[in-house]
């Protein structure tokens, strides 16, 4: 079934319901097969045999609060491979909030280029840029979420395991902006999702409970937990560095705490012998999974990586094509 996504803001993965969620990810599977790597889809809407000109002449406007590797160069490529261009905005060319509002930040951008995508520190500068925008808004990574990442992550699985409803995954480490989005897709998608972390590292209440909610209609059951045992019969092993950018200074404290929650030989035997083990990188090996594990045949940190060129052109494909 075609969805019609244009013009909408990608903030959070609430903003996508499950059949529109499954059709980008068609859409992901599409592109990517234009690359040589996959197979065509059936259900987005989008049905042309290469990703070349379908942005040609649209312009991508990328603000960066956070340094970063894949996210820049992913949609960067994107854009260049789907005939569109592609502007970085470092810090210095954009002091969020400092030398000019947001909101005027985003109704100059609106007049130039056709898609905003901000990798931010608080969650609240890409909504704000939301409300203000004329364009579609994405949210390349905040405090709260990073929804496109777990897109990556929803195209691995499916690559891996056939399917997301009824996949059991976990999340091992700090109840971050990955595992906000984490919960929050699999509850839409009705994939189970535990997140193991220290007592006091939680996610956020409200998301808990927001996922919770929703995977009571999904048949997606969500569980937050500090016990390691729940790993039993796991289909996808998922983690996350312990101290997230902003925290480096609780580094080697996190470092103590988290010492158990690992992906590693110990936790591979207690998840399914086939289990999927999945890391969002940048990777401190020897930390939150060792290099050994993340270099087994089950270990798909890379397919997950470039995954993101692929998902993020979906996305931006649906949001402003």
């Amino acid at each position: 079934m075609s969805i019609d996504l244009k013009g909408r803001h990608f903030l959070s993965m609430l903003d996508l319901s499950c059949e529109e969620i499954l059709a980008v990810l068609d859409t992901a599977k599409e592109l990517k097969s234009a690359c040589g790597t996959a197979q065509a889809p059936d259900r987005s809407g989008f049905h042309s045999a290469a990703g070349s000109g379908r942005l040609a002449g649209k312009t991508l406007a990328m603000i960066f609060q956070k340094p970063s590797l894949r996210t820049r160069v992913s949609f960067e490529t994107g854009m260049t491979q789907l005939g569109g261009h592609a502007i970085y905005l470092a810090p210095t060319d954009i002091s969020l909030g400092k030398r000019e509002t947001t909101e005027d930040i985003a109704i100059v951008l609106s007049g130039y280029v056709d898609i905003i995508m901000a990798r931010v520190f608080g969650h609240d500068i890409v909504v704000d840029l939301a409300k203000h925008a004329t364009v579609p808004v994405i949210n390349g990574l905040s405090d709260y979420e990073h929804p496109c990442q777990i897109m990556a992550d929803f195209q691995t699985i499916i690559e891996r395991k056939g399917r997301l409803d009824g996949i059991k995954a976990c999340y091992i480490g700090d109840g971050n902006n990955v595992a906000h989005s984490l919960m929050l897709g699999a509850a839409r998608v009705g994939m189970h999702m535990t997140v193991v972390c220290p007592k006091g590292y939680e996610p956020k209440e409200e998301v808990t409970k927001t996922a919770g909610d929703i995977g009571g209609t999904t048949g997606s059951k969500i569980l937050v937990t500090d016990d390691m045992a729940a790993l039993g019969g796991a289909d996808v092993l998922y983690t996350d560095v312990w101290a997230s950018m902003g925290q480096e200074d609780e580094a080697e404290a996190r470092r103590k705490i988290f010492r158990k929650y690992c992906i590693d030989g110990e936790a591979m035997k207690l998840a399914d012998k086939d289990a999927v083990v999945l890391h969002c990188l940048p990777a401190h090996y020897g930390d939150e999974i060792d290099y050994a594990t993340s270099r087994l045949p089950n270990s798909a940190i890379f397919d997950q990586a470039e995954n993101r060129l692929h998902a993020q052109k979906a996305i931006m494909v649906h949001l402003a094509g």
